[in-house]
């Protein structure tokens, strides 16, 4: 789906997805992620949502965001608490959810000039 006719030059913002990718200011990328306004994406090593660990999660955290949006995949699953105590106890929140929802949140989070971060799981086939 595409979802902006316009490429955004200063900030990372999602343009399509589909079930295999993302195009972040048409660029086109095909692999886990970590995707923040400002600063371009960076590869995330997560082919699966059952290989997360707090090494994952603690390299979110580094980046300081005030919020972390996690595309969990084709579906929408839940992370355990534990996975991310780097990030809670720093009072950032994570929200779950499929990847399309998580692009399109980011998009709009990332309107309004939050710190928003984007964990996106593109999962192995």
């Amino acid at each position: 789906m595409k979802l902006h006719p316009t490429i955004t030059q200063r900030y990372q913002t999602v343009t399509a997805y589909d079930e295999h990718g993302i195009e972040l200011n048409a660029q086109r990328f095909e692999h886990s992620l970590i995707v923040l306004p400002e600063v371009p994406p960076v590869p995330w090593p997560v082919d699966q949502f059952d290989q997360l660990t707090t090494a994952h999660f603690e390299q979110i955290a580094a980046t300081m965001p005030d919020v972390v949006i996690l595309g969990t995949g084709k579906k929408q699953r839940f992370v355990h608490p534990k996975l991310i105590a780097a990030l809670t106890a720093r009072h950032k929140g994570v929200e779950c959810m499929d990847n399309q929802a998580a692009c399109r949140t980011y998009n709009i989070l990332m309107a309004e000039g939050r710190k928003v971060a984007l964990a996106l799981i593109m999962e192995a086939a």
